[in-house]
């Protein structure tokens, strides 16, 4: 193989997404906001992966989701996640080596709980900064692509951070 073409390539990956133009679309941050006592162990939106994000935190910053350079109506996105419902369990780790003891740790990863939804993408025009994914409780999301930070008074999802899991989820 082309030597030039090998360093090309790793260079091209480094560029960053944020603007990055691929035709029809552009690239931007993945981001979430997690407004549950749960950790959400990876993200995905259309197949492109995303932080992990502590309880009640927020993450992000990944590179990268690919948006339609223009919002089309009825424009959906698949959103996937992984819950660790007992992020504070206590693995032992091995008595040799590095890691967790796997026994145990297998135990506790059989509790971890993956998610998809389809949601709404809202309109958009020309600027939009990626998308950022609000993980609500009853494993309800929403998204936005607005560029101002979650909380600014015009930011469009207003649930509080830390909102409380309720007894029972409607269906």
């Amino acid at each position: 193989m082309n030597k030039k073409i090998v360093w090309l390539v790793p260079l091209w990956l480094l560029a960053g997404c944020a603007g990055a133009g691929y035709g029809d679309y552009t690239a931007g941050d993945l981001r979430g906001i997690n407004h549950t006592p749960n950790v959400i162990n990876f993200v995905k939106v259309n197949g492109y992966g995303g932080p992990n994000i502590a309880a009640y935190g927020d993450g992000g910053g990944y590179c990268c989701v690919l948006l339609p350079r223009k919002w089309i109506p009825g424009m959906k996105a698949l959103v996937e996640w992984e819950v660790d419902p007992n992020p504070r369990a206590i693995i032992p780790l091995k008595k040799e080596g590095f890691g967790y003891e796997e026994e145990a740790y297998a135990r506790h990863a059989a509790q971890y709980r993956r998610h998809s939804a389809v949601v709404p993408v809202p309109e958009y025009g020309e600027q939009r900064c990626g998308m950022t994914v609000h993980f609500l409780p009853c494993n309800q999301v929403k998204v936005t692509t607005v560029c101002m930070g979650y909380g600014t008074p015009d930011y469009p999802i207003k649930e509080p951070r830390n909102l409380p899991e309720p007894t029972q989820c409607p269906i």
